[in-house]
């Protein structure tokens, strides 16, 4: 039979398609990963993946044990979930994901206390655009997330935390930074640089661009909230950039200017999500009370839900 440490080798060369990759991923040496998937496939007696030097595929077969191994990874999570909650709340290592829009602005401000009131909790942290994020908790990847809610899924829990404001962050020399506000009428034909597809931000601001009679540039999409920054202070457009980030960092950059909307506000609304299944929602309960007290402390212009 194949071990589950096989089963993990497997499906991370499905996601990354890419042999090194996916054994830095594992932290095991890419000639330790390839012999244990060559042993995987002849116990199995099928072969799994096509190589070649320019790609890694999976064949037919191959993704047929791909689905039923991410069943069986995320439920030996659970059995690790329910022996986790028997040493007390908030112990061990939970798997968290959350965008690279959130992560580095708001974990600052959480880890330290979260740390200190619960030094057997390991939290381990990885990034990834919202799109993908709901996938990968079913698929266990994670074991809680945070993110930009409503979330649909039938499999997924929920919990709205606080709410976001979005600021129009314009360059200095603009007419519209000689204002603390802006209004809504002033936005028709403004030049709109948002992120790239796969950001539920590019959504929203995209919606936001086809009320408001703006004009999102879609040719120049930025790979982060700082390259978006450093295009707006060269003066190639403005954008809307999420609050987190705004009053982190942005409040540093004498180049740009972030405005509110007059008369209205901009907001996306931050959620912790979980499966429905996990035997940890006490756990993350209190996680999302912690989170809420962080943002109390670091950002208290964000009204807390």
């Amino acid at each position: 039979m194949p071990s589950l440490r096989q089963l993990e080798y497997l499906l991370a060369i499905a996601e990354t398609r890419h042999f090194r990759r996916a054994a830095e991923k594992l932290s095991v040496s890419q000639p330790t990963l390839s012999a244990q998937l060559s042993t995987l496939e002849k116990r199995l007696g099928v072969q799994l993946v096509e190589r070649s030097r320019s790609r890694v595929m999976l064949t037919p077969a191959g993704q047929d044990v791909c689905r039923a191994a991410r069943r069986i990874v995320r439920d030996v999570q659970e059995i690790k979930d329910i022996a986790a909650g028997q040493h007390g709340p908030l112990a061990g290592t939970v798997r968290l994901g959350l965008p690279p829009t959130i992560g580095p602005y708001l974990l600052p401000r959480l880890v330290p206390k979260i740390h200190k009131l619960h030094p057997e909790l390991k939290l381990y942290v990885r990034e990834e655009v919202p799109q993908s994020l709901p996938a990968s908790l079913e698929e266990g990847r994670h074991d809680v997330v945070i993110m930009p809610v409503p979330v649909r899924s039938a499999e997924l829990e929920s919990l709205p935390l606080f709410r976001e404001p979005l600021y129009l962050v314009v360059p200095a020399a603009s007419p519209l930074a000689q204002s603390e506000t802006v209004e809504r009428k002033s936005l028709r034909g403004e030049a709109i640089l948002t992120l790239e597809t796969g950001h539920q931000l590019r959504e929203q601001v995209d919606a936001i661009c086809e009320e408001f009679g703006a004009r999102l540039l879609s040719n120049f999409e930025g790979t982060s909230l700082d390259t978006l920054r450093q295009m707006v202070a060269m003066e190639m457009g403005s954008s809307f950039l999420p609050g987190l980030y705004v009053k982190s960092t942005l409040i540093r950059d004498s180049q740009v200017k972030a405005l509110e909307l007059k008369g209205r506000s901009l907001y996306r609304t931050i959620g912790i999500v979980w499966r429905k299944a996990s035997e940890r929602r006490d756990d993350y309960l209190q996680l999302a009370d912690h989170i809420k007290d962080a943002v109390r402390r670091g950002f208290p212009q964000f009204p807390v839900l």
